[in-house]
């Protein structure tokens, strides 16, 4: 029984639909952030000294920090993103693979 369901579901349309925009979504989100993370590491390792300068003369604020903090935000905004997206679009997907699937 549950084996003619999942096939009926990987049959679907609207599941092919669901499966390659998912993917599609998350791969580009996720290169983004290795993008970020990697752009920053390399920044730690060939110009350190520019990391460690500070913001302004006198400051023990250094242009690391608010870059790191930084890359911490954007990374949650990507999340949100994300979970925006699988709200709306990805969930409306979803329920139609299910309408479909228990309508025929």
């Amino acid at each position: 029984m549950n084996d003619n369901i999942y096939q009926r579901i990987e049959d679907s349309a609207h599941f092919r639909e669901l499966v390659a925009k998912r993917q599609g979504f998350a791969c580009i989100l996720s290169l983004i952030v290795l993008v970020i993370y990697i752009g920053f590491i390399l920044l730690i390792s060939f110009a350190p000294e520019w990391l460690g300068t500070p913001i302004s003369p006198g400051s023990s604020v250094t242009r690391g920090i608010p870059l790191g903090v930084g890359i911490i935000i954007i990374s949650f905004i990507l999340t949100g993103i994300y979970v925006w997206r699988a709200n709306g679009e990805f969930d409306r997907l979803n329920k139609e693979v299910l309408h479909e699937v228990k309508a025929s």
